[in-house]
């Protein structure tokens, strides 16, 4: 992996390279489902350890898919498939992988073909053998001699309550005491084996933000934005349209604001104009991974060469709030500690700072850690708050402050800054650098 210090120039791809960097879609399913089957033999198996819990059941109907299904099957299985079941078991540093399911699904290579005699099926060879899904998993179990079944049943992550209340009572009328006396949440299993990132998928992140970076670099240009013209939503639809050409796909709507003189932050659509600030907040998915991405541009005055000194000062301030908050990533420490640390940290500083951080991954707002949410500084309630940071996860570093800038017409309005990061071997590497100047737009 590249080696990448906490305190990065941020880097980015020229708007006409950003098409030769994107694979073809059949590159792209060769790199996933091969760091599927990486993630099969390194992730699974540690995280199954660290919860101590020896066998886990993912089950969910074709178009009602439990939130991690995705991220247990190869590229080409977009959906369940009717009734789909996987059932993994640890065993010693392995975990065996059963499925479940009808034949010829696309899990052949991933999984043992396990419901081989069906119940009411062509695929029926022996009729007083045969058996249901749910008969086959109940077998399983019992036969691997399982002391947990963890299933998605969870109060506090919606990534782990993904097993309905229908199937969950069809489930269990198959299970005779014993087994019903082993069930517990797989919570933990869910929210650690999306959160952990392999090498290659931590190493592969710095150039998928990258192409995040480089599409907000074209929109806040002369190249996109002309003053007096342009609005703030025709920059937004730009950089959703840029995503859509280059064959990639956003995981939510764009947002363009403007931060004006004398008025603060809009998202009204309105004009641009010399001397005002542009904030925008992108995310893109690209080989399975999401982006998240808040950048801030000044619109130059005629005679101007650069943002005035007061706006340069409070990007500067809110880089240090960024600093504060890395500052208290500790292994072990859960959300609300790094939150309730850094906000304090800020505010013997004199920085009037608002903290709402998230994991990033296979999902935007990922499973992990909530470091604050807008409307929670105080810290977040559940298990989502107190949840403990792991090495080799990643985070979008969200926040902003506030300001009250004499020299700009006392005009009060805040500056968010979101950049996404890589946690690794306890420090904080920036993921392709972090914005701090502004986009400048002539």
């Amino acid at each position: 992996m590249i080696s990448r210090g906490d305190f990065l120039v941020k880097e980015s791809i020229h708007a006409d390279e950003l098409k030769t960097k994107i694979l073809s879609y059949r590159d792209r399913e060769r790199v996933m489902d091969g760091w599927l089957k990486l993630r099969f033999e390194k992730v699974l198996p540690m995280v199954m350890k660290r919860t101590g819990i020896d066998s886990w059941v993912v089950a969910c109907h074709e178009y009602n898919e439990d939130p991690v299904l995705k991220t247990l099957t190869p590229c080409a299985m977009f959906t369940a498939r009717r009734l789909t079941i996987l059932l993994f078991v640890l065993k010693g540093d392995e975990v065996k992988r059963y499925s479940i399911t009808r034949p010829g699904v696309g899990l052949d290579d991933f999984y043992e073909a396990s419901w081989i005699n069906q119940k009411n099926s062509m695929w029926c060879t022996d009729p007083e053998k045969a058996e249901t899904q749910f008969e086959c998993l109940a077998r399983l179990l019992r036969e691997n001699d399982v002391q947990k079944i963890g299933l998605n049943m969870s109060t506090d992550f919606a990534f782990a309550d993904g097993l309905s209340k229908t199937l969950y009572d069809e489930m269990v009328a198959d299970f005779d005491d014993d087994l019903m006396s082993k069930i517990v949440s797989a919570e933990e299993i869910c929210v650690g084996w999306l959160e952990t990132r392999t090498e290659p998928e931590m190493e592969a992140y710095n150039g998928i933000m990258q192409i995040a970076h480089g599409i907000i670099d074209e929109a806040f240009s002369s190249r996109v934005v002309i003053p007096g013209v342009t609005t703030n939503r025709d920059v937004k639809y730009f950089m959703l349209q840029k995503v859509i050409d280059l064959g990639l796909e956003s995981w939510f709507d764009f947002e363009v604001s403007i931060i004006r003189k004398g008025v603060g932050n809009t998202d009204k659509e309105d004009i641009i104009h010399q001397g005002d600030m542009l904030h925008c907040d992108v995310g893109l998915r690209y080989l399975g991974l999401c982006t998240d991405t808040q950048e801030n541009a000044y619109v130059l005055k005629y005679g101007e060469t650069d943002a005035p000194d007061c706006l340069k000062k409070v990007m500067k301030d809110t880089n240090r709030f960024q600093d504060i908050v890395i500052s208290n990533y500790k292994v072990g420490r859960n959300g609300n500690e790094v939150l309730a640390l850094s906000l304090a940290q800020a505010k013997e500083e004199g920085l009037n700072a608002s903290l709402y951080t998230h994991p990033i991954g296979y999902h935007g707002h990922a499973a992990g850690p909530t470091i604050g949410l807008f409307d929670q500084q105080q810290g977040v309630k559940g298990r989502n708050g107190t949840y403990p940071l792991y090495d080799n996860t990643a985070y979008s570093l969200e926040l902003n402050c506030s300001f009250k800038v004499e020299e700009w017409g006392n005009t009060s309005f805040y500056l968010g800054l979101e950049t996404d990061i890589l946690f690794q071997d306890g420090k904080v590497y920036y993921l392709a650098g972090r914005q701090e100047n502004f986009h400048l737009i002539g």
